[in-house]
């Protein structure tokens, strides 16, 4: 890791980093091995041996920062107020598709402040005020965010609901394998593109409908109940409502407390069936996540985890090493509550005791 002077960083950053210099010149006087000194402030040997060179003929006053190259174009202020316009989306200046490039970002500043700035300009502008090229995260249009924040109240005051009572806070979703895997990054000699062999049949697919349950002061768990699709065309592909009260059932006997039920808004959670079930069972409680927001939900995490670890790339010979594979998956998850946790730190929610 180097450290530069007047590299572009901001005054936190190039206080921190005088900081480490000035430490090590501490150090110096001590006659401590450069390799020692490069352990434990985290930097390279090269790093320290530069600096050494520089206090033995200047003395600690030459590792103080000298401050930016030169003063950036654009002020704190100005670049508060691009950000602002950048917030706004390209849509709103007049591009179609929803992405920021380093062009377009020009133009901006152009438009907005009459500066001219090259395109490595605008990168390490943008760099040096926190931002970065980011893969983004899909929404659905029909989403209500108003709704979704009301919800994750909602959510609150149902956790805080379930630890008043004694209950299980429970997340339910369900999703469809089939014998084509996800694709995950592999190691290749660049310019070649790896090649994966998977099945190009793939019809007959595993749906498995899972349950997150979180207490506080009990470990998190993980229930699953798996589907297979027979084959048969006019047979039943999806899980029934019978299969969720088989599955809350059993829940509840491997529990051994009462149940505050979190899923969305499919119309199989929604049967008639499976809510004159709730009805009668004094140790259920039902309720439904905001429309298109399975961001708050940390069994979406469970899928990730699954997909990306124990089902990437992997040419299935067959239904059963697909099942298999799912088996070996969920039961690793099962084994690690800290997996399950991390799936409810990611929604941004936090049970508390009452």
């Amino acid at each position: 890791m180097r450290y530069p002077q007047g590299s572009g960083l901001n005054t936190e950053r190039q206080q921190f980093r005088e900081g480490l210099r000035l430490k090590a010149a501490e150090r110096f006087t001590q006659g401590e091995a450069s390799s020692v000194i490069a352990k434990d402030l985290r930097v390279s040997v090269r790093s320290v041996q530069r600096w050494r060179q520089a206090c033995d003929e200047g003395g600690p006053r030459a590792l103080r920062s000298q401050g930016p190259a030169s003063l950036p174009r654009l002020s704190e202020k100005q670049f508060a107020q691009l950000e602002a316009e950048l917030a706004k989306g390209p849509a709103a200046h007049g591009w179609e598709d929803q992405r920021w490039t380093l062009n377009r970002v020009k133009t901006v500043i152009d438009r907005r402040f009459h500066l001219t700035y090259t395109t490595q300009g605008v990168r390490k502008l943008l760099v040096r005020n926190g931002w970065s090229c980011q893969v983004p995260a899909r929404r659905a249009m029909e989403r209500d965010d108003e709704a979704v924040r009301m919800g994750e109240g909602d959510l609150a005051l149902r956790g805080r609901l379930a630890a008043a009572r004694g209950a299980w806070l429970v997340f339910e979703d369900e999703a469809g394998f089939s014998m084509t895997p996800p694709q995950a990054k592999t190691w290749s000699q660049r310019g070649r593109t790896p090649v994966v062999r998977v099945r190009g049949r793939s019809r007959r697919r595993i749906f498995i409908a899972a349950l997150t349950c979180y207490k506080p002061g009990h470990r998190s768990r993980l229930i699953y109940r798996p589907r297979r699709d027979d084959g048969r065309r006019d047979g039943r592909k999806s899980l029934s409502w019978c299969d969720y009260r088989d599955l809350l059932i059993a829940a509840h006997q491997q529990l051994g407390g009462p149940i505050v039920l979190i899923w969305d808004n499919l119309n199989v959670h929604k049967a008639a069936g499976l809510r004159d079930f709730a009805a009668s069972r004094d140790w259920l409680t039902i309720y439904y996540l905001p429309p298109y927001a399975p961001d708050v939900n940390p069994v979406e995490g469970i899928w990730s985890l699954l997909r990306r670890g124990w089902l990437s790339n992997i040419a299935f010979s067959n239904r059963e090493h697909l099942v298999q594979r799912i088996r070996r998956g969920l039961r690793h998850i099962q084994y690690r509550s800290h997996l399950i946790d991390g799936c409810l730190t990611e929604t941004g929610l936090i049970i508390r005791p009452a």
